[in-house]
Order: C-alpha cells, then sequence, then structure tokens
C-alpha cells in the first residue's frame, strides 16, 4: 500500500509540475560559456509584443516590457565598466541610430528604478541586407569575450562582455 502512495504522489506531484508550467508565461535563455568554463546568461520572457514596438523610441525597453536578467559566474567589464560576478536586470533604450544597453543592480519585482542603473553602455549598430524576426543571442567570439546580439528588422545591434 505505501509503494502505491508513493507512486500516487509522484504521479501527482508530476501532473501539478506540469500544469504549473503550461500556466506559466513563455520564457528564454541564452548563454555564452568562457574559455575557463565559466558563463553568462540572458534569460528574459518571448513575447509577441515585439513586433508592435517602435524600435526607434529611445524608450526603455524590454520583450513583454518584463524586465531581462543577466547572470555571471565571474566579473565582466563591459565597455570598459566593471560588472562584478552576479544577478542584474537589463534593458535596452533603442534608437534611430544608436542603441543602449542598461544593466541595473535591483533584479526585485516592481518599477525600474533609473539609480539603481549599475551601467549604461551605447552599442555597435549594424544594418542588416534582409529582414530579420527579433533574436537575442551569445556570441562566443573569443576566449574571454561573448557578445550579446540583438536582431530586430534590419537592425543588428551587439555589446562585447569581456571577462577579467
Amino acid at each position: 500500500m505505501k509503494c502505491y502512495g508513493a507512486v500516487f504522489a509522484l504521479v501527482l506531484g508530476s501532473l501539478l509540475a506540469s500544469a504549473r508550467a503550461q500556466q506559466s508565461p513563455p520564457g528564454s535563455t541564452i548563454f555564452c560559456t568562457f574559455q575557463d568554463g565559466k558563463e553568462i546568461n540572458v534569460q528574459y520572457q518571448n513575447s509577441e509584443s515585439v513586433k508592435k514596438t517602435n524600435f526607434s523610441s529611445g524608450k526603455l525597453w524590454s520583450p513583454g516590457r518584463k524586465p531581462m536578467f543577466l547572470f555571471t559566474q565571474t566579473n565582466l567589464t563591459v565597455a570598459n565598466a566593471e560588472i562584478p560576478m552576479g544577478a542584474y536586470s537589463l534593458y535596452f533604450i533603442p534608437g534611430n541610430d544608436h542603441w543602449t544597453l542598461v544593466l541595473n543592480k535591483s533584479v526585485q519585482p516592481g518599477e525600474y528604478n533609473p539609480r539603481e542603473d549599475l551601467v549604461r553602455v551605447a552599442m555597435d549598430v549594424g544594418q542588416l541586407s534582409e529582414l530579420q524576426p527579433f533574436s537575442l543571442a551569445f556570441a562566443h567570439t573569443a576566449p574571454k569575450q561573448c557578445n550579446l546580439r540583438l536582431y530586430e528588422g534590419k537592425i543588428g545591434t551587439w555589446a562585447e562582455f569581456h571577462e577579467k
């Protein structure tokens, strides 16, 4: 009888976990692993609202209007700014001719607070030959370098993260 109870509990637990997973919003995680095995990753919400976004607005933006989160297992630099190992909220400020990457120290739910910004970094921008759907990716470009890349429409923008 105890065996049946244990099996029932396992089945019920897996059904409940499955139901919770189906109710949670879809998300994505992108990774980049440095040569020494340490990793950085970004977690964000997938959202159809990207299609309705004005990417020339100059206003703080993230997919689904939810903060993205950057997690790093090592100390980093981005545009000569030091990023200690830890977790950060990540946003973009799109513009016609330039984009800005914003790393914010607060990972707590709630309103964005610009006083918590760790760094704002100008991102490189390039024009693509073909229209691209929104995508976010890391490119491991050197043993101690990972580039965060964002593509949307005919715009490609990126920022270089270097392991210290």
